[in-house]
């Protein structure tokens, strides 16, 4: 990753996480929640800003509180922390929480269907994607939090599947930049090789939650999905924000030179397609 600027100012070159959070975690203790930390991990890591979503706020029924007090907590700290809302489209007079989004200057919206209830094809996620689409922001999709191995008994709701992804991604009318956070390699390799190239182009998968060497997981999809589908992100304070620098670091070295022809992506990246798509005539 390229440096930061000099006085704690986002380097120009330093890529834009696309998974952090903010606020506490019901389940466990998790390691300074705080914005003012968040940044200085990004700092240390040589990212030039995150998008920035509501850990509480993922597991309460009506979203609204917890938006609102994203945007305050992000407000100190805007030219690094970019808001990330949740819209839950099935509920009350969310058509208004995602025009404040935009007000506020979200690059995304965070979508949490499994919490819900809402199943692959729900009328009210499809009235959502296209109402992203119009106010030019992505669609945030996080598959899980933790690992089944350490979720909590309570942590009921199950991981987003590649069936419902595809169905998401590939809706009647549907041209939405989607960006799928905490996948494995089997299921990026799922939701991709089940979409047509153009619904691919319009794709992006948070790398963090991928294995690197031995099994080299990472290497591949780099390889065949192709790096400028794989988005930086950092996770914190769910996981160590140092992972996705260690898998650029150990990959070898034809997968190194495909990322100096084809630099990840990033949350800069995205956004700029997501406005490309609004932008765009419909088919």
């Amino acid at each position: 990753m390229t440096g930061i600027g000099a006085a704690g100012v986002p380097g120009a070159g330093a890529p834009i996480d696309v998974t952090a959070w903010v606020g506490p975690y019901p389940f466990r203790e998790v390691p300074h929640p705080e914005p003012a930390t968040l940044v200085r991990v990004l700092e240390r890591e040589g990212f030039g800003g995150a998008w920035v979503a509501s850990l509480p706020g993922a597991f309460h029924r009506d979203p609204l509180p917890a938006n609102r007090a994203l945007y305050r907590a992000l407000a100190p700290h805007r030219a690094w922390l970019h808001p990330v809302p949740v819209v839950r489209p099935d509920w009350p007079q969310w058509e208004g929480q995602l025009a404040e989004a935009v007000a506020e200057g979200a690059p995304a919206v965070c979508l949490h269907p499994t919490r819900w209830g809402l199943g692959e094809g729900h009328p009210a996620l499809e009235e959502l994607v296209h109402a992203c689409v119009e106010a030019g922001v992505a669609l945030h999709c996080p598959v899980r939090f933790e690992d089944l191995r350490q979720r909590h008994r309570l942590d009921a709701a199950g991981d987003l599947s590649a069936a419902f992804l595809r169905r998401l991604i590939r809706g009647p009318g549907c041209r939405a930049a989607v960006v799928v956070a905490g996948a494995g390699r089997e299921l990026i390799e799922e939701v991709w090789w089940g979409l047509t190239a153009v619904e691919q182009a319009r794709v992006w998968f948070d790398f963090h939650w991928i294995w690197g060497p031995p099994e080299d997981h990472f290497a591949h999809l780099v390889e065949t999905v192709g790096s400028a589908h794989l988005a930086w992100s950092s996770w914190w304070p769910l996981r160590l924000s140092q992972q996705a620098g260690a898998l650029v670091e150990l990959l070898p070295e034809g997968a190194r030179r495909r990322l100096a022809a084809e630099p990840l992506a990033d949350g800069r990246a995205i956004a700029r397609a997501a406005a490309t798509l609004r932008a765009s005539p419909a088919p």
